[in-house]
């Protein structure tokens, strides 16, 4: 261990000892954040990371890092993936209890992306109770659908850069074109509104049993995403002091 915090720079390793001690009075908090693709759970997941000093748990990236560590759930989780299977609730569950004995999960963590259904809700339930915990809050980002398809359907992007744009909440100053180059802008494969359409008919008919499931629990706090992402901020803080 003191030779692999040898070699550790000195910078990381103050920022991560000041990031520990402003850690050590802030309570234990393992959350989940529910919503349809693009309402804006990316954008607050990180600010609640930091806020709280919880580790942010993204099922697609951790089993991603478990078969690059071929751990033995990795290495169950490749096998099904190289047969074009889907990876079962249960290794995905394991994975998750893997990761939260990290010490970057030490005061609790975010769950984005899953569960996606009901019987993996109760496996996940069932996982966090052999360790004694459970989740605090389940925070459900409800929007409209008529609303996220104006949102979402309206961003053009300069493939380039990464500059983006939204043809009526920032549009470019000529239309479909990028303010500086001057080349053309694309739109995304993920935000036309057949895309959309197909994500949120699965949301709607997988993901909104978890919120019911959830909120017979007493845990569901509605953010009302359709709101700016400051206003979000504020809503999502006030749900968490409570």
């Amino acid at each position: 261990m003191a030779a692999d915090l040898a070699d550790v720079p000195s910078v990381a390793l103050m920022t991560e000892l000041l990031r520990r001690m402003k850690c050590a009075d802030k309570p234990d908090r393992h959350l989940i954040l529910i919503g349809p693709p693009g309402s804006g759970k990316g954008t607050q997941s990180p600010i609640i990371k930091d806020d709280y000093c919880l580790c942010h748990l993204a099922t697609g990236d951790m089993l991603r890092a478990a078969v690059a560590a071929k751990t033995p759930l990795g290495v169950k989780a490749k096998e099904a993936m190289e047969m074009g299977a889907l990876v079962s609730d249960d290794l995905v569950v394991g994975v998750i209890d893997e990761a939260i004995n990290k010490p970057s999960c030490k005061k609790g963590f975010i769950l984005d992306g899953f569960p996606r259904t009901v019987v993996q809700a109760e496996k996940l339930d069932d996982m966090l109770a052999k360790r004694g915990v459970k989740i605090d809050k389940v925070l459900n980002f409800a929007i409209d659908d008529a609303v996220l398809e104006e949102r979402i359907t309206g961003r053009w992007i300069h493939p380039s850069s990464g500059r983006s744009y939204h043809s009526k909440f920032a549009p470019p100053k000529v239309s479909g074109i990028d303010d500086v180059t001057g080349e053309p802008l694309i739109q995304r494969k993920d935000d036309t509104a057949q895309v959309l359409k197909s994500r949120l008919d699965s949301f709607h008919r997988q993901t909104e049993p978890v919120i019911d499931y959830y909120s017979k629990l007493g845990s569901v706090v509605n953010i009302h995403a359709e709101n700016s992402p400051n206003e979000v901020t504020v809503e999502v803080q006030k749900a968490l002091s409570s």
